[in-house]
């Protein structure tokens, strides 16, 4: 499979700075793979959204979309997964 290139949408940043420093070390962890595995066994694909994905690190959640033709993968944000589930997801998908 071949790699495909990472991005980060800027409130990732916001996003990892509320969470505790060893779990953001799990979750950067876990993101690093994703340019070389971006479909891993763990994700699971939104619920109409045709190409974001959820992959859940602890008890947060990360939330991604893959575009399989420019070979990129783009972080849109790591929430807790009690927010996670209401928060950004009705925006995402409607675009």
């Amino acid at each position: 499979m071949a790699s495909y290139s990472l991005s980060f949408k800027p409130s990732v940043e916001k996003d990892l700075q509320s969470i505790p420093r060893s779990i953001v070390a799990r979750i950067l962890g876990r993101i690093d793979r994703l340019p070389t595995d971006p479909f891993p066994p763990q994700c699971a694909k939104l619920q109409g959204a045709e190409r974001l994905y959820r992959l859940r690190v602890g008890e947060y959640r990360i939330v991604y979309e893959v575009d399989s033709a420019a070979s990129l993968v783009v972080i849109h944000y790591v929430r807790h997964i009690d927010e996670s589930c209401i928060a950004g997801f009705a925006e995402l998908v409607q675009r």
